[in-house]
């Protein structure tokens, strides 16, 4: 463990003199002295391009797919069988990567989605209406998460401590990469199957292979490689584990990840950043589908495809500026800037011009992203490796709760053609209020810092 300098202790951050921003030589050493983190990396690619195949495959499955139909509020619906079940469960079950062993879970978890993908493209070939193929969709997306929160649990296994923020941005930018890969792997897929329900799930398909691939890489990781610290072997209450066995851990999992998050206050602040850009990011979400879909700003599926890119070209260029953000100025300045770019970001989108909107989410994906990370690095530093998994599942029930909630107060009050300004201002709105959040936060945290005593009174 590194120390903590006073000047960076407000921020959670280690002093070690711009090492986040990860140079070429320590970032080359990183990789030659730790074989698991070109592993861990390899295992995240596959993960993210089957997400990204799965993902794009499956809305243009239900949304742009010419013998269905979707309204908003069918949208915001799907949104909910899809995300909302996880969200109770999954924080659950992400006790388990803090009592069991993160490689085992890892390779199981992959091969479970596998499994899973193949039931939904079965579902979708049937000619299943939508709520089958989202309810089928629902145990893929809930093994994505599993897999997500035990690579994010496991890397500060793999990596020194004060490297985490810099290689959290390289493995984010590579990650992204795979993701927009496997985006247009699926729609590349659609092109040669076509894009009715046999197509639908022969694209689907696709995402099969690629998962039994991230399985057989995670494989290969020693026992215990990934942690945890203090497996449960025994099932008894330790001083690790009070919470008694993985069972007993299963069942009050959201709670402790709650109360892990509210106890770092840098955690805290920086997920209430996350939260409220997921809260923005279904707005505009909606919106953008209600839009390409009547065309009002034309090009489909292919329209939404274009506003995504430009998402993933914002992570891409957050994931190289945040480790130079935080170094520079620290996680809670490094938040705050970029919820203030959000305000303007969000109010642009007012103008509902195709190439505006383009932009702006470039912008939106990059402030998001740097909440993201800020987010990422805060876990995996200041909680304890027996609540870690835990607290990423929390952040994953965060995720899905506001962008499902947006969706569907968003359905409810959108324009049938998606030209919706009251969404827009609503959505700049919360990314002021998440400022005032984040430093009410920090100045709780910086409250219960005591106060160096004072110097002795010569006389």
């Amino acid at each position: 463990m590194v120390n903590i300098e006073p000047t960076a202790a407000a921020s959670g951050l280690p002093s070690c003199s711009g090492s986040h921003r990860l140079p070429l030589r320590q970032f080359v050493r990183s990789f030659r002295h730790s074989p698991g983190l070109f592993r861990l990396l390899s295992v995240r690619l596959g993960s993210q391009f089957t997400d990204g195949l799965f993902q794009a495959a499956l809305g243009g499955a239900i949304l742009f797919n010419p013998e269905r139909h979707a309204d908003p509020m069918a949208v915001a619906g799907g949104m909910a069988v899809l995300l909302l079940p996880y969200s109770v469960i999954g924080p659950f079950a992400g006790a388990l990567l803090d009592h069991w062993d993160r490689r085992t879970v890892l390779v199981w978890a992959n091969v479970l989605r596998a499994v899973l993908v193949s039931l939904v493209a079965l579902v979708i070939a049937t000619g299943a209406d939508d709520t089958g193929v989202l309810i089928a969709a629902l145990a893929v997306t809930g093994a994505s998460r599993f897999v997500a929160s035990g690579l994010s649990a496991g890397l500060p296994h793999v990596i020194e401590r004060d490297l985490l923020v810099g290689m959290n941005s390289f493995f984010t930018t590579i990650g992204a990469g795979a993701l927009a890969l496997g985006a247009g792997g699926a729609l590349t897929l659609r092109e040669i199957f076509g894009s009715n329900n046999s197509g639908s799930a022969a694209t689907v398909m696709g995402a099969v292979v690629v998962a039994l691939a991230a399985a057989a890489i995670a494989h290969r990781f020693e026992p215990l490689q990934l942690g945890p610290d203090h497996p449960d072997v025994v099932g008894k209450v330790t001083p690790q584990h009070p919470s008694g066995s993985a069972l007993r851990a299963v069942a009050v999992g959201l709670g402790h990840g709650a109360r892990a998050v509210w106890q770092a206050p840098p955690v805290a602040a920086a997920l209430a950043g996350v939260g409220a850009h997921r809260l923005v990011f279904g707005f505009n979400t909606l919106m953008l589908l209600v839009l390409t879909k009547n065309s009002t700003l034309g090009g489909g599926l292919s329209g939404f495809g274009l506003v995504a890119a430009m998402t993933a070209v914002g992570m891409l260029f957050a994931a190289l500026l945040t480790p130079f953000l935080v170094a520079r100025f620290g996680r809670r300045r490094a938040v705050v800037s970029a919820l203030a770019v959000g305000v303007v970001a969000q109010l642009t989108l007012w103008s509902f011009n195709g190439i505006v909107i383009c932009v702006a989410a470039a912008v939106l994906g990059l402030i998001g992203q740097v909440c993201k990370l800020c987010g990422d690095a805060a876990m995996q530093m200041d909680v304890a490796d027996a609540r870690r998994g835990q607290a990423f599942s929390f952040q994953d029930a965060l995720f899905n709760f506001a962008f499902v909630g947006a969706i569907t107060v968003g359905a409810l009050t959108i324009a049938d053609d998606g030209r919706s300004p009251g969404l827009v201002v609503a959505g700049a709105a919360i990314y002021a209020i998440a400022i005032v959040v984040v430093g009410l936060i920090h100045n709780r945290e910086e409250a219960t810092v005591p106060e160096a005593p004072a110097a002795p009174i010569r006389t």
